[in-house]
């Protein structure tokens, strides 16, 4: 399409400054948000494919079932052990296996698909879109046959079954080969065995099950009992299948998690609940599939549990409750670790620390100009602060803090019209221009962004709290901490936790969800600080809520890790599967990769940056560490066999130096080439300081808690412990740890005792 110049002309003066068309801003404290983008800059997505009543919702992003309501096309939702995908014509539901995959990195990727699915739908159905109609914590309704949706589907994480309720016509089954059907007593029952899988559907008292063909079963439903549920089996023993059978007409109505945290004996209490109604025949209750982070280990589950599902998140084993509930230990960080002060590196650390101020503007912002690359300097240089404060350089710290403000007064102003944040009410985010990483036009990684925005603005209210009051700058840092973890649900201006998962503990980045595999994250390390962040900001703020909230998300972000990405307990990956972690998680694979280069230094590394304080985490399984870094140089040798090679050589030399003080703080120390590479969000001066930390201090103790928000233990090898505790309220802070140590903390400061 070719314009005249006149247009050109009246589209210029209708997107300046002042004119009607040009974004006006909206006060949030002392900075401004847009209503719309400026200029001709990219908009939001549409979420077209619900229905009016969640359209009147902010749209779920970031979510397992997300590309229900973008595409179109809509792609497999991988709700384990099932999958299913929403079709014009009814839904697809299938029992996934494993496939060992080789790649050209000469490694191989898991991989369960989508395949040969059995086809659910109505008789009385017309091809239509399918829309989602309701979102629970870990279950959804999809409205299948258009506008009056003649078919309900309700999929839910864990469920063995998809629940069926026809408001108009019978049940047509199409399989995708010939079946043998296992003979059944309860007439109520169609089992079938189709290319080595076995599914059983359950209807209602008075179901007619007719073969048509080959392929082809329809379920001729009596009056007013419009529902059949679909479950596939485990196994093929006739206990499983009665005990399918027995929970069968328990049908999801809700799901919901909550969360508590028991301040005393440092743990979040979790609660998973699903409501159910009971459509004929006694109330058994439902039957929950449990992964493997819900089930190993909890013993308040373990004698209860039933039959397994083989999947790609390892066993997911049948539970018969309503609910059931587990318990993860937070093992506390502080804000920063204190100054060294007996070093003999003293003088190595404050040369660094020179070179480090005089660059900081420029390390500020090395590489993107967009909210990631910004999010990420500001951290940095607020990791610096610390260790320059903590060295007793005040005049430093006070240098570094006026650069800080000065460079995110800029962006929260609104003044620029390339920095700035947008509110999308039509779909309920907050996004920010430049755009990077498809964060706008996919709405991918608030949780990364975001979550180094909040940390350093929780950094600098430790200093400032003035500046970051809600009514000056932290206005705009509570809009950002509303997009990514908004506690309440349904609610229209933001999802509830827009990226995490309730049910599978972790996050995900791609917020519509596209791909053939679901949806993935790949940097869980980042999440983490996110969840750091708000931690630290509800503390910092006296908002409870958000803390606790925060909390529940780190924790169990964490125990995640440990199994889906980590598998330090040897519970999720399989024997084909020979690298020790895997660095993408996606609903249907794992891969050994990263969206950007298939190097293997930034392959481990992904999952491990930023390393802060509240990276102590990766600490707890010092074996595991060693044997994580034990595979960079194989790897490596594999990958430059290829003709490929690391630029620079040595690349983020100082994240894998820092991860190894975790396990090994002499070795660590040793290792660390203080001209080396250095991740660009990081500094220096801040590994150094980390690394000489860790050697005095040594590893983290985790078995070690304490009954308060900021707290770390370490531990050196002659069994002297080094505890820390944080006081961010305005009064003395008596710290008990569970060790019998106790310690009294002034307001504002690091306390530290031995």
């Amino acid at each position: 399409m070719k314009l005249n110049p006149g247009w050109l002309l009246f589209l210029g003066l209708a997107c300046t400054p002042g004119s009607p068309l040009y974004a006006q801003p909206v006060k949030a404290g002392a900075g401004n948000y847009f209503q719309a983008p400026k200029g001709a800059d990219r908009v939001v997505p549409k979420a077209p494919y619900r229905t009016p009543a969640m359209l009147a919702k902010a749209a779920p992003t970031n979510q397992w079932y997300s590309a229900l309501i973008f595409s179109a096309e809509p792609e497999v939702l991988f709700a384990h052990p099932l999958t299913v995908r929403a079709t014009k014509t009814g839904l697809e539901l299938a029992l996934p296996s494993k496939e060992v995959v080789p790649t050209e990195r000469k490694d191989v990727e898991i991989h369960y698909p989508h395949r040969d699915p059995l086809l659910i739908s109505s008789t009385a159905m017309a091809a239509a879109q399918p829309l989602l109609a309701k979102a629970g914590d870990w279950s959804i309704d999809i409205a299948l046959g258009g506008a009056q949706a003649p078919l309900l589907a309700t999929v839910a994480h864990g469920s063995p079954y998809v629940y069926f309720q026809f408001k108009q016509g019978d049940l047509r089954l199409q399989l995708p080969a010939t079946a043998q059907r296992i003979e059944q007593a309860d007439a109520r029952v169609l089992a079938l065995r189709v290319k080595n899988k076995s599914y059983a559907l359950f209807g209602p008292s008075g179901v007619r099950w007719e073969q048509v063909s080959a392929t082809e079963w329809l379920g001729r439903l009596p009056p007013g009992k419009g529902y059949v549920s679909v479950a596939a089996l485990p196994d093929e023993q006739p206990a499983t299948l009665a005990l399918l059978a027995r929970h069968a007409y328990a049908y999801l109505q809700d799901t919901r998690v909550d969360w508590r945290v028991d301040s005393e004996s440092s743990e979040v209490e979790t609660t998973f609940k699903a409501s159910t109604q009971v459509m004929e025949g006694e109330d058994a209750g439902p039957l929950l599939g449990l992964y493997p982070h819900h089930w190993n280990g909890n013993a308040q589950v373990q004698p209860k549990l039933g039959p397994a599902f083989d999947t790609l998140r390892g066993a997911i084993r049948l539970l018969a409750a309503p609910e059931f509930k587990t318990r993860t230990a937070y093992n506390g960080f502080v804000p920063y670790w204190p100054g060294v002060k007996a070093s003999p590196r003293q003088d190595e650390l404050k040369t660094l620390m020179t070179a480090d101020k005089r660059n900081a503007r420029r390390m500020m912002l090395e590489l993107g100009n967009g909210p990631y690359w910004q999010g990420k300097g500001l951290q940095r240089i607020t990791k610096l602060m610390d260790v320059v404060e903590q060295q007793g350089d005040l005049e430093g710290r006070d240098q570094l803090l006026k650069t800080l403000k000065t460079r995110i007064e800029s962006w929260f102003s609104g003044d620029s019209s390339k920095t700035y944040f947008h509110y999308d009410k039509q779909l309920g985010t907050v996004v920010a221009y430049p755009e990077e990483y498809f964060s706008i036009e996919q709405m991918n990684d608030h949780h990364f962004h975001y979550g180094y925005w909040i940390r350093a603005m929780a950094d600098i209210a430790l200093r400032d709290p003035q500046w970051a009051a809600q009514d000056k700058w932290g206005g705009m840092v509570d809009l950002l901490v509303a997009d990514i973890a908004t506690g309440k649900r349904g609610g229209a201006d933001f999802p509830f936790v827009r990226n995490f998962d309730p049910y599978e503990g972790h996050s995900w980045a791609s917020g519509v969800g596209l791909g053939a595999f679901g949806n993935n994250q790949e940097s869980s390390s980042e999440a983490i600080n996110a969840w750091a962040g708000l931690i630290m900001w509800g503390e910092i703020t006296g908002n409870r809520q958000l803390r606790d909230l925060g909390m529940y998300l780190y924790t169990s972000e964490i125990e995640a890790i440990n199994y889906y990405w980590f598998d330090i307990h040897g519970k999720v990956f399989p024997p084909e599967y020979k690298h020790v972690e895997t660095s993408m998680l996606f609903g249907g694979k794992y891969a050994h990769n990263t969206w950007w280069t298939d190097e293997p230094r930034q392959i481990k590394g992904i999952n491990l940056l930023p390393i802060t304080t509240s990276s102590t985490y990766l600490g707890a399984n010092p074996q595991f560490v060693q044997r994580s870094l034990n595979t960079l140089k194989p790897d490596t040798a594999i990958f430059n066999g290829r003709g490929k090679y690391a630029e620079p050589k040595d690349i983020w030399q100082d994240i894998f130096a820092k991860y190894l003080g975790l396990a090994d703080p002499v070795q660590a120390l040793n290792q660390w080439d203080r001209w080396g590479s250095v991740e660009l969000g990081d500094t220096r001066s801040h590994a150094l300081h980390w690394l000489l930390n860790l050697q005095d201090m040594g590893p983290p103790d985790l078995s070690t808690r304490a009954n308060t928000t900021f707290y770390s233990v370490f531990k050196r090898a002659d069994g002297r412990k080094t505890y820390l505790a944080y006081n961010a309220g305005k009064t003395p802070l008596l710290v008990k740890f569970s060790d019998g140590k106790e310690m009294k903390v002034e307001p504002g400061t690091l306390g530290q005792a031995q």
